[in-house]
């Protein structure tokens, strides 16, 4: 079968740019893409934030976007996503992206982000034309990219573009880009878009909707996640777009870059180690101990946690766990993390009252967050929702069984324990709330101390699980392949 050409339009990218998890589907997929042949290519805004040096080209012809009243201008600079041959196109524009935030300041969203990605949309299209290179599909991200399908399906359907098959990832379907009707002039799409099997929501333009009903092709990022979206306790108040839209619609798991999450050969560790030989890790916990100014012990339990502090990410079902955990069971605590400003007092405050036995370190760093990962004997994410989640899958890679609840990715990745038997990779449960999650914790501490074994069980079969990007992106082709019969009728060959 021929190879395709695939464009991401994206407003994050690691390593460029990254706020959470779509920047690593971003920098990691595209590369596993390239890798079986296809011809992908990356557009993404040129953020204050973005450091412009090595192989960075700037494109003499400039980027004429037709969005609002008039033709705006942009630059483009191009380079090359590191360790594959995927271009990075980056659009400068400094009234949308000169300052150095993505989404939200200090003050909160922007109250231009849906010009600022509108014109984000419309750029991605019309670079297309310019670099004279017409992909067959378009891979959107988020609400970000909600309108490049729109665009496709509207104003530039008699276009060269308007054969181009699109494929809408939902990352968080919680953030979905709501913003003025003035969004629907300054796009150039037709007034008669502006309605609920549309754009609309509530009187006002849906970004997310507007993807979601004009994609060809509808993904999130976990099987679960994808089923748990078109109820109405998950759907955000688009379950009902989403079950109309379902036979178009798939869950594809993420995959972790493999390569630099291997604790066999981490820069970051004090000592590497391999599901053959674990005692490095035993040196990566006495280093996290004193790091966080635990007390140095080898044989106590010790939880790690690296998280947004959000209700989301249900941290507050164990800063209210915690304090019972901790006067009943024989652990320390590692947390890695900045967010809701309730939370980070907590766990401060937690840190204070069990000196020696809760270390928090508020804030984020890179190397900070591995070595909780290596160092941790278990690793707690007992998220309310969780698309699909990451840091499980590090975890275990790292050897850390994940304690987690049982919704999206988290359900998709961690298998369950079961006493006993030479099964399972960590410990779920499934009612969101403290209760649950203390006993849950129990249960991983018994485990440890009772039953030393079948732990060691637990981090070997977590170690020997395959979270590449391999499988997924196959998946993805095959989704591609799909969307492009759907919309031009062409019909590949069975390989």
């Amino acid at each position: 079968m021929r190879p395709l050409k695939v464009l991401f339009v994206t407003p994050e990218v690691e390593p460029f740019v990254k706020v959470g998890g779509l920047a690593d589907m971003v920098g990691a997929l595209p590369k596993e893409l390239a890798t079986l042949g296809h011809d992908v290519r990356i557009i993404c805004p040129a953020y204050g934030s973005l450091k412009v040096e090595g192989e960075w080209q700037p494109r003499n012809e400039p980027l004429g976007v037709e969005v609002g009243a008039f033709t705006r201008w942009a630059r483009t600079w191009q380079t090359m996503l590191p360790g594959a041959r995927v271009p990075v196109y980056f659009l400068e524009h400094d009234a949308f992206f000169a300052r150095p935030e993505v989404y939200t300041g200090p003050w909160g969203a922007h109250a231009d982000n849906d010009q600022r990605f509108i014109f984000l949309c419309r750029g991605a299209l019309t670079l297309c034309e310019q670099l004279d290179w017409i992909p067959d599909v378009i891979h959107c991200h988020d609400w970000t990219t909600g309108f490049v399908p729109v665009l496709l399906n509207t104003t530039l359907r008699p276009s060269r573009l308007g054969r181009c098959a699109t494929v809408y990832t939902i990352h968080n379907l919680e953030y979905q880009g709501y913003a003025d009707r003035a969004a629907v002039e300054f796009a150039r799409i037709p007034w008669s878009e502006f309605r609920a099997d549309s754009i609309e929501a509530a009187g006002a333009v849906n970004m997310t909707k507007a993807g979601l009903y004009h994609a060809t092709k509808l993904t999130t990022v976990s099987p679960t996640y994808a089923e748990e979206v078109r109820r109405p306790d998950g759907g955000c108040g688009l379950h009902d777009v989403l079950n109309f839209r379902g036979a178009d619609l798939v869950g594809i798991l993420n995959g972790i870059d493999t390569t630099s999450w291997d604790p066999a050969h981490d820069r970051h560790l004090p000592a590497r180690y391999h599901a053959g030989d674990l005692s490095g890790k035993a040196t990566c916990k006495a280093a996290l101990q004193t790091r966080l100014d635990l007390n140095v012990d080898p044989h106590v339990l010790l939880f790690g946690v690296v998280s947004r502090l959000a209700t989301q990410k249900g941290l507050d079902l164990l800063a209210d766990a915690l304090p019972r955990v901790l006067d009943h069971m024989h652990v320390q605590v590692a947390l890695l993390g900045s967010g809701e400003a309730g939370l980070e007092h907590a766990f401060r405050h937690l840190a204070a009252s069990y000196p020696g036995r809760v270390g928090v370190h508020i804030g984020f760093d890179g190397s900070l967050a591995r070595l909780i990962q290596a160092g941790s004997d278990a690793f707690v994410m007992p998220s309310r929702s969780e698309p699909c989640g990451l840091t499980q899958m590090y975890a275990m890679r790292y050897g850390t069984p994940p304690i987690v609840r049982a919704t999206g990715g988290l359900a998709d990745t961690v298998d369950q324990y079961i006493e006993g038997k030479d099964t399972g990779t960590g410990f779920r449960f499934n009612d969101a709330t403290a209760a649950a999650l203390y006993d849950t914790l129990g249960w991983a501490c018994a485990t440890y101390y009772d039953r030393p074994r079948e732990f060691m069980g637990l981090r070997r079969r977590g170690m020997a699980r395959d979270f590449s990007w391999r499988r997924s992106a196959e998946r993805y082709v095959e989704l591609y392949r799909w969307a492009v019969t759907s919309r031009t009728g062409e019909v590949f060959a069975s390989p």
